[in-house]
């Protein structure tokens, strides 16, 4: 896919992997809608990327909310081109001392809200015959279990079979369906769990870059799949 002129959906869009996608993505032509629960780092992010980025305050696990946005926003004659699934919520803790609301919350984020606004995106993609490409991000821990992530993993292993169904479902409409499955990120979303970011871990914009490349392949080649590490995890040694 050429970027140029292209519209995206970005979820989870005010931080970390998602406003680094957002970022690479306006950097290669695209307008970018960037959803998130709250403004403030939205509008602070529009300010350094310019007005092709578009914050829209949007929590995707309301699922009125999200069809309402989605109609108000594109039609038959505007259809988006590419839908990021980026937005997660993480706890981390010992199953049996985990609060169900904190359960509830990743699987109404991670899961369900996927799942909103995939649906009501995949079937305006239907429409185009030009092409269209929905990038669900997943995890490693949605291929391998960790201690005291059960509800993160199961969550990250439901991302993994959601895509692989829906990219055998979607690709005779061509559409593109991939799962991406970034290792440790370089960034504070595991802090929860004791895991402090250092620089050997992924750098977003290395993840953002990469999902370009994907985007940018040709027309009738597919990552369904792909898996992404730090080739040594091991936080750098100071001396």
């Amino acid at each position: 896919m050429n970027l140029t002129n292209k519209t995206a959906i970005v979820t989870g869009a005010s931080s970390g992997l998602g406003a680094a996608i957002s970022e690479k993505l306006i950097q290669n032509g695209t307008k970018v809608y960037g959803l998130a629960r709250t403004t403030k780092k939205l509008k602070a992010l529009q300010e350094n990327l310019g007005g092709s980025f578009n914050p829209v305050e949007l929590d995707i696990s309301e699922p009125e909310a999200v069809k309402k946005w989605i109609n108000s926003t594109f039609s038959e004659d505007n259809i988006p081109d590419i839908l990021i699934n980026n937005a997660g919520a993480g706890s981390f803790g010992k199953l049996d001392e985990m609060a169900s609301e904190t359960w509830l919350n990743m699987i109404n984020t991670n899961l369900n809200g996927m799942y909103y606004i995939t649906s009501q995106v995949a079937a305006l993609m239907k429409k185009n015959e030009g092409g269209n490409h929905i990038v669900n991000i997943g995890s490693i821990l949605g291929n391998m279990g960790r201690a005291e992530s059960a509800a993160y993993c199961t969550t990250k292993y439901g991302v993994q079979g959601f895509s692989e169904a829906l990219f055998k479902e979607l690709r005779f409409f061509n559409i593109k369906v991939t799962c991406f499955n970034p290792g440790s990120i370089d960034t504070h979303f595991f802090e929860s769990s004791g895991i402090t970011p250092h620089t050997n871990m992924l750098q977003p914009t290395d993840l953002a870059n990469s999902i370009v490349h994907i985007l940018q392949t040709p027309d009738n080649m597919l990552i369904n799949d792909i898996t992404i590490r730090p080739l040594n995890p091991k936080k750098p040694e100071t001396n």
